[in-house]
């Protein structure tokens, strides 16, 4: 079911975008040469526990997971571009690293995410990131009351395909509320105009991923970690989207 949420109610959903954002600026800032997952994992349950927030990963057991996620981070590195289990790994120079982290405050739900290479970077990594980031922005445009949700989806598709990279549609976006995940599934590439015609009540997580040179994925032996099939790296950006009378709304906006 899809629901719209009051004007009062995403004023209340605020704090929830707010504290999500501060934790990717801290896990953007922690995460360098020499850094374990398993630190930033540990960063983000701390920051958790001192703002009285609640995990959305840690008991997370959708069908395509293999078990209860167990961690409160997503930590996707290299080849891995979603659901990256954190685990005993070091951070090595050039690693491109994407985090992605969903909190509940005061009952609400935001979730966002976000690329990074530590160390000296590759160009081609920054390019994907770059793509990404504007595929991100280009489908934040299409969130307004009026618009159809495909016109989100092709603004994605769109920058992706004007550089040459291929759309996986398996996983997309997703409506954001009281839970994680709901109603619609945001999709990274459709038809513009075409689809649910876009409301003010509306909050959705737009989130597009890319890999460099394929769109197909697996899942690792961990049972949550999706790696491309090809090796290549991936990217992979998300925020969490209002959509009002007076345009699209960024709840997980970050600190400039």
């Amino acid at each position: 079911m899809i629901e719209l949420r009051t004007p009062a109610q995403i004023e209340q959903m605020r704090p929830a975008g707010r504290f999500v954002a501060d934790v990717i600026t801290a896990l953007a800032a922690k995460a360098d040469v020499g850094v374990n997952l398993l630190e930033l994992d540990a960063l983000a349950h701390q920051m958790i526990r001192d703002r009285g927030a609640e995990s959305c990963y840690i008991d997370y057991h959708p069908s395509f997971g293999a078990s209860p996620f167990g961690k409160v981070l997503c930590t996707s590195v290299n080849d891995a571009v979603l659901h990256g289990l954190p685990h005993d790994y070091v951070l090595q120079d050039g690693d491109l690293l994407s985090v992605d982290f969903a909190a509940n405050v005061d009952g609400w739900v935001s979730d966002s995410a976000l690329s990074v290479v530590v160390g000296t970077p590759r160009q081609e990594d920054l390019d994907l990131i770059e793509v990404t980031g504007r595929a991100l922005e280009a489908g934040i445009s299409q969130a307004v009351s009026g618009n159809r949700l495909g016109d989100i989806s092709a603004a994605i598709g769109d920058v992706a395909r004007a550089a040459g990279l291929g759309v996986n549609l398996q996983f997309g976006g997703h409506g954001v509320g009281r839970t994680m995940h709901g109603e619609p599934h945001v999709p990274n590439d459709g038809r513009a105009a075409r689809g649910l015609k876009l409301r003010p009540g509306l909050v959705i997580a737009i989130e597009p991923w890319f890999l460099h040179t394929t769109d197909e994925i697996f899942t690792d032996p961990d049972g949550w970690t999706l790696r491309s099939k090809d090796g290549s790296r991936g990217a992979h950006m998300e925020h969490t989207v209002a959509i009002t009378i007076d345009g699209p709304l960024v709840l997980t906006e970050r600190a400039a």
